[in-house]
């Protein structure tokens, strides 16, 4: 299990010269209580039976042992990973299915609106801007934002899974009209939408452990196709609105 890239814990707890029989799974269960189904908790360990009595309690009552390492100080470090209940999995699959969406925008004043999401609130200024100073960032500009955001965090996720340590991470988007005189009015006909987008990355990261050697080109592949931002884009989908005066 040496050769299983090591996840990145969700909590850590310390067995010392415990032993399976002698407290080491009350400490373990305590420690796993709070974690989400699937979190992962790294055990440490310097008891030599641990090694043998730990993968079977955990096949026992449905934790994974996804990962081990050897450590310094005589220590051993196993990584558990929480059981997910099947009728929870399931209930929680659905809610994540039929998840709906929302932010809400108001005009507050000139060229901006006050968008509110969540517990979030920010200004919005005009669709897109040609100047180099805005009191608001433009509404282009902000897609360009949650392009470059989601790669960002959700590759960082992907490589930390994969037992890389990411050190500097940095995603620039840039994007052309496809006609950016239909926008300004000029012309009638064309296409005011990005043309595409341009998605550099720049990386500086260390493999971890003796693991196989990440792919990092596949890992930001998977990434974007996995995306709910760069699918939506890619793949295109319909546009409805409702108008409603009052």
């Amino acid at each position: 299990m040496t050769d299983t890239p090591a996840p990145t814990p969700d909590a850590t707890c310390d067995g010392g010269d415990l032993d399976c029989g002698s407290g080491l799974l009350l400490i373990i269960r305590t420690a796993m209580q709070p974690l989400a189904p699937g979190g992962v908790l790294l055990v440490k360990s310097r008891e030599r039976s641990v090694a043998e009595d730990l993968p079977a309690w955990c096949r026992m009552v449905g934790h994974g042992l996804v990962a081990e390492r050897s450590a310094d100080g005589g220590y051993r470090h196993y990584f558990l990973q929480k059981k997910i209940d099947d009728q929870q999995l399931a209930a929680d699959l659905q809610r994540a299915r039929e998840h709906t969406w929302q932010t809400r925008s108001r005009w507050k004043s000139g060229m901006q609106a006050k968008v509110a999401m969540r517990n979030h609130d920010l200004l919005v200024g005009q669709p897109a801007s040609f100047d180099t100073h805005d009191e608001a960032p433009s509404a282009l500009e902000l897609l360009l934002a949650a392009v470059g955001a989601a790669l960002t965090t959700g590759l960082q996720w992907r490589l930390s899974r994969l037992g890389v340590q990411v050190a500097n991470l940095e995603v620039v988007v840039k994007g052309k009209l496809a006609d950016s005189l239909v926008f300004l009015g000029v012309a009638q006909d064309g296409n005011p939408g990005l043309a595409g987008l341009d998605v550099a990355v720049y990386l500086d990261a260390s493999q971890q452990g003796d693991g196989p050697e990440v792919d990092f080109a596949n890992a930001l592949r998977t990434t974007v196709a996995r995306c709910p931002v760069t699918q939506s884009l890619c793949r295109g989908l319909p546009l409805q609105t409702h108008l409603r005066t009052t």
